[in-house]
């Protein structure tokens, strides 16, 4: 079927178009998201919870009733002084229950294994969390590194302008070698500067694609009219009183400690009695030499009760090594508990600073440009030198870098605080994309 001229011109258009687009680029949530179907550490807390879980089910077969079928076939001679000698085959066939109805031990075991469960949750969750805290990490770094690498390039055409203005100056006489020499040295540092740069982005790009398995595309960047603040309370109190009870390190550490204390119930029990219902169900041909021939059917059930009386002690020394262990895990609590107030204070106020620091570059890049358009103008009316206007451009692109740093610092620290009260996720690094847009001209 032939295609009409108009529908031709469209396909045209549009596949114009589509070569021309530019490729969609890169924002933090999307790179967790490529981390996560890549990273070996959360495939292996994964993995770890799915063989925990199944120890529950292996523990609670010691609360539920055993079923054994046992045969035995054999054959057999006999020779006595009163008898000919006899040679026959002996068989026999049963089966055998075990229901324990009384082993507290066995419950406990139980038990323990359901808190190893939620212990194992934890880790996930905690490998998940650490992974958005690596990721926002070398995603920031990606663009702390690009920025610096454009700062350092709009740096170096600007001492290339203030390099050319020079030459000219000493050819008409109106301005000494000296201005010229400073300009070069700046511009061939500049050049120096820009190469450090360039191998630093790259360094920075290859560790973000070995966290998502992938080249890196471009990335979002941080918004100028980005809006920063901190991700929660504005108390310190509240934070730190937060990682003391939902810090993830310390949720595992709680549970531990709970597990310790069911495991000196568990050996205390060891001096309690057991009872299991058993039962037996048997087919027995031709047991003894003087029954030849004959088929026996047997059947029991009744009760078996089992009363420790004395093991040497052995039972006694593990209730003291669990008290010990119970006792270690209590203080293991309480240093992580210590340890996230620590981190939860220090990312806090990292996060107060921070936003103090933004504030304070951004009023320091508006002197640091109007500074430089003085220079600039001083050095056209002859009262200012050259160096005024290099150190007056140093001073601004420095400002200029040391902001960008600044906020995503900012967004990071934010992130890990959030993490230290174990509250971040996928939610947070959507906030922190929302407020970043395409590249413009990149």
């Amino acid at each position: 079927m032939a295609i009409r001229p108009q529908v031709r011109l469209a396909l045209i258009a549009a596949a114009v178009a589509g070569l021309h687009a530019p490729a969609f680029a890169m924002d933090l949530s999307q790179a967790y998201r490529d981390a996560l179907a890549n990273d070996a550490v959360v495939a292996s807390a994964r993995a770890q919870l799915e063989a925990v879980r199944e120890k529950v089910a292996q523990t609670r077969a010691g609360l539920l009733p055993g079923v054994n079928a046992v045969s035995s076939v054999n054959r057999q001679l006999s020779d006595s002084n009163v008898a000919r000698t006899r040679e026959f085959t002996s068989q026999n066939y049963s089966l055998q229950l075990s229901y324990p109805l009384y082993r507290l031990q066995n419950v406990e075991t139980w038990e323990q294994s359901k808190v190893q469960v939620s212990i194992a949750e934890t880790q996930l969750q905690a490998a998940q969390q650490d992974l958005m805290v690596r990721v926002a990490q070398a995603y920031f770094d990606v663009l702390t590194a690009q920025d610096s690498l454009a700062t350092i390039g709009a740096q170096k055409r600007a001492i290339s302008e203030q390099l050319a203005s020079a030459k000219r100056n000493f050819e008409v006489g109106t301005a000494t070698i000296t201005d010229q020499q400073e300009a070069q040295a700046r511009y061939d540092l500049a050049l120096a500067q820009e190469v450090v740069a360039k191998n630093d982005s790259d360094t920075k790009r290859a560790a973000l694609a070995l966290l998502i398995g992938r080249p890196v595309p471009a990335l979002n960047m941080l918004r100028a009219d980005a809006v920063l603040d901190r991700p929660g309370s504005n108390m310190e109190s509240e934070w730190t009183d937060a990682a003391r009870k939902n810090n993830l390190t310390v949720q595992q550490a709680t549970l531990a400690a709970e597990i310790a204390r069911r495991e000196i119930d568990k050996q205390r029990y060891g001096h309690r009695p057991t009872l299991d219902l058993v039962g037996n169900v048997g087919h027995v041909r031709s047991s003894t030499a003087q029954f030849i021939g004959v088929n026996v059917n047997v059947a029991s059930v009744g009760l078996q009760f089992s009363m420790p009386v004395f093991a040497g002690g052995a039972i006694d020394a593990r209730v003291r090594e669990a008290v010990a262990l119970q006792t270690k895990s209590q203080s293991d609590l309480e240093n992580a508990r210590r340890q996230a107030d620590q981190a939860a204070r220090s990312l806090f106020l990292g996060v107060s600073n921070g936003l103090a620091q933004v504030g304070a570059l951004r009023a320091a890049e508006k002197s640091s440009q109007l500074a430089l358009d003085s220079n600039l103008l001083g050095y056209q009316v002859g009262v200012r030198i050259n160096i005024d206007v290099l150190n007056a451009q140093q001073q601004l692109f420095t400002t200029r870098r040391d902001l960008s740093k600044a906020r995503y610092d900012v967004l990071l620290n934010g992130l890990r605080l959030k993490a230290s009260v174990g509250e971040l996720g996928e939610e947070d690094l959507a906030k922190a994309s929302a407020l970043m847009q395409p590249a413009q001209g990149r």
